[in-house]
């Protein structure tokens, strides 16, 4: 069986927020699936996804400093800047680290460990608020 949803999330921040809970809520099908697979992609390409810490909100942090020591605003060989200067390293990051995941589903849950969870990671000052396109297929209980 298939299903396909799409929502938006709320403008955030720049920076890596967990929005494990908000999938969770806007696919309230899940349960009913014994074994499948869901694909989060972000129709964006200034934001990203991935899956890491859940637990310690530092995580988070570090990321964002990581990501804007290794690819920093204002370079001069930066041609793509007509947004401001983050525009051009917001869509470097978004290809590091991907706009889509595919995570398995078993006994009607996300089956990914107790510490980890899906990260919007939003790379621009201003990022407004971002699609999500949830697509689940599997078994059915």
């Amino acid at each position: 069986m298939w299903l396909r949803k799409e929502f938006r999330l709320k403008a955030r921040a720049r920076g890596f927020h967990l929005i494990t809970d908000e999938i969770l809520a806007n696919i309230p099908e899940l349960t009913t699936y014994q074994v499948g697979l869901l694909n989060v992609f972000i129709k964006h390409t200034s934001a990203s996804l991935t899956i890491n810490e859940n637990a310690d909100p530092t995580v988070r942090k570090d990321f964002e400093s990581f990501f804007n020591q290794h690819v920093p605003e204002n370079q001069h060989y930066y041609l793509h800047n007509d947004e401001g200067s983050d525009d051009l390293p917001a869509h470097l990051k978004a290809s590091i680290l991907g706009c889509n995941l595919t995570i398995p589903v078993y006994q009607g849950r996300l089956d990914i460990g107790i510490w980890q969870g899906i990260y919007l990671c939003e790379h621009r000052n201003q990022g407004g608020s971002r699609s999500i396109v949830l697509t689940l297929q599997g078994e059915v209980f």
